[in-house]
């Protein structure tokens, strides 16, 4: 039995335990993969305050060893659901199961791939997905953002304050975000724009240097770029929890900034809640919110 158990090993999660840990509680994550979450993709982060400039996967090591340090109990298992048992929740996992009085949801979101040749090998080498986190390691040079919704244009604007060129690749004929976003980015000398075409590979000795698009006639044209931005949408991995938590029509847990859900003793933390912004900065915020809620929760059972 431990007093909380946490889905999910990224920021949110990682300060979540943290916290608990030191309001004198016990604590258990369960991850199923990638410790440290989606800040691991990212080969620099300069926008962490009080740490001039960090790669993800070192600011990942030292969250995880100081939550370990505090008597953190961590285990590599996937969640398949929650039980509500009314005094205590029930986690199943493809291992088994575990108790805990709270349960803290931090289970994140991916960022939906191209899945074009290469990717996975220019991950965090080239090919990244936030230009506020990343944009200033391309200033002065060409890049490329795939997409054409709300995200993709602005990362586009972002980008285009500051890189030499930047190109969008739609492969919809036409660009289905908001017209003030594109009107901005047409005033933008530097700005080009290829529709109606998909990303067939990424390529490169060592770094990332060409993205292989196609157009509809399967006609390639290979651009020449320092960086590229995927931005075609995020995914939430929620429905496991759905019975338990409310889901908006996005698949995000509909959950406000105090990060509680319609299930007494279960609440949620990070980019997998709605929310307008998601940074590091505001998951770990989360992961304090929800462990404080979590404690004062057991405190007063």
């Amino acid at each position: 039995m431990h007093d909380i158990i946490i889905i999910g090993a990224g920021p949110a999660g990682l300060t979540a335990a943290l916290y608990a840990l030191r309001a004198g509680k016990t604590a258990l994550i369960l991850e199923k993969s990638n410790f440290g979450g989606q800040m691991t993709y990212s080969p620099k982060i300069e926008n962490f305050p009080g740490t001039a400039q960090i790669s993800g996967n070192e600011l990942a090591e030292q969250l995880i060893d100081q939550v370990i340090s505090h008597g953190a109990d961590i285990e590599p298992e996937e969640v398949t659901g929650i039980e509500d048992l009314g005094g205590t929740k029930k986690v199943i996992t493809t291992s088994g199961s575990h108790e805990g009085k709270a349960v803290i949801i931090a289970a994140g979101v991916k960022h939906r791939l191209t899945e074009a040749e290469g990717e996975e090998k220019f991950l965090g080498e080239g090919i990244s997905f936030c230009a506020v986190c990343d944009g200033d390691f391309y200033s002065g040079k060409e890049v490329a953002v795939i997409g054409g919704g709300n995200s993709a244009l602005q990362e586009a604007v972002l980008l285009s304050e500051k890189c030499k060129k930047v190109t969008l690749v739609q492969n919809l004929p036409y660009f289905t975000g908001e017209k003030r976003l594109l009107d901005v980015l047409r005033e933008r000398k530097n700005v080009e724009y290829i529709t109606g075409s998909t990303v067939r590979r990424f390529e490169g000795e060592g770094k990332l240097s060409s993205v292989v698009i196609a157009d509809e006639s399967g006609s390639e044209t290979a651009l020449s770029v320092d960086g590229v931005f995927v931005a075609i949408g995020l995914i939430p991995s929620n429905e496991i929890f759905a019975s338990v938590c409310g889901l908006d029509d996005r698949g995000y847990f509909d959950s406000g900034e105090d990060c509680k859900t319609k299930t007494s003793g279960i609440f949620v933390a990070g980019d997998c809640r709605r929310k307008s912004i998601r940074q590091i900065t505001t998951a770990c915020a989360d992961g304090s919110v929800a462990a404080l809620a979590a404690c004062n929760f057991i405190d007063l059972s």
